[in-house]
């Protein structure tokens, strides 16, 4: 006669695998998978890094850990025009970011919240003008930028990055002002608040997700882009980063040394935005995803 403790051992052998449980083989095979993973993406960076601290006689070797220096970083400082070409795009990169979380805060919420007309047509145009390739759109802009005399300025710079973000950045904070509940709005209505007011006190304090999408969207936008920068400044003193960069780079080779500084200090601001934001961005953009 069986007992209890047998009869329980036996269900719980019979009992089906949970949806959650994975064999021995396809955690080996899951952690595997990270891991290689990991690497690929670290490698690069870490190569880069690496590269920095490396003399030019080692500079396309793997010595890595050897005759270290700080030498690059020291002549990129000061034999170049690095300092101004990061000035440049700090002023480029932050105007293009607190002008385009503006436009894209208030069009998204107009947007979500009224009617007018030719509001169907904004929401097309929003849509479309993220269609067309950087190929296709520089050598018009260029143009009107030339026609207005914003070539060599930075204005001319931020008008154009803004036309990159601003689209794609109003469609994803139209969606997450969709999720804030319309009681709110009457609220404020209830209260005398404007319309502007209601959305300055009442909504944005609830839409920081979706702000902190669009900061860093707009940011990245600007900070890393290399056509538009290219073709729009000349002259080292007004260059941004991206284009001071390829002033290492010519038909007989490359300075890998300062090349590899430079990209190391660029994106120590991409990092920290990145990490100021990133509490936010997953709650931001699966909100606008939602119901964009």
């Amino acid at each position: 006669m069986t007992t209890l403790t047998e009869t329980s051992a036996r269900h719980a052998a019979r009992k089906p695998r949970q949806r959650g449980d994975r064999s021995p083989a396809a955690s080996v095979a899951l952690h595997t998978t990270l891991i290689v993973a990991s690497v690929i993406a670290v490698f690069p960076v870490l190569w880069v890094l690496l590269t920095s601290l490396k003399p030019a006689k080692f500079a396309t070797t793997t010595d890595f850990f050897k005759e270290t220096t700080f030498e690059n970083y020291t002549n990129l400082i000061k034999d170049t025009e690095f300092l101004s070409w990061f000035g440049n795009s700090v002023v480029v990169a932050g105007l293009s970011t607190v002008i385009g979380v503006f436009v894209s805060a208030t069009t998204g919420y107009a947007v979500s919240r009224f009617r007018f007309p030719g509001k169907r047509g904004l929401m097309w145009t929003l849509l479309i003008t993220q269609m067309f390739p950087v190929a296709v759109l520089i050598v018009p802009i260029y143009n009107i930028m030339a026609s207005i005399g914003l070539l060599n300025q930075p204005a001319g710079l931020v008008i154009t990055y803004l036309t990159i973000s601003v689209p794609f950045c109003a469609w994803m904070m139209k969606g997450f002002f969709d999720t804030i509940p319309h009681e709110i709005d009457e609220s404020g209505q209830v209260d005398g608040l404007t319309p502007f007011g209601t959305f300055w006190r009442l909504i944005l304090p609830l839409a920081k997700p979706g702000l902190a999408v669009t900061a860093f969207y707009s940011f990245i936008t600007a900070w890393g882009e290399v056509a538009y920068a290219s073709a729009f400044m000349v002259g080292d003193e007004n260059l941004t980063l991206a284009g001071g960069l390829q002033k290492f780079v010519n038909q007989y080779g490359a300075q890998w040394g300062p090349m590899t500084a430079a990209s190391v200090l660029i994106a120590i601001p991409a990092a920290l935005v990145f990490l100021f934001a990133q509490k936010h961005l997953v709650t931001g953009m699966s909100a606008g995803a939602v119901k964009g």
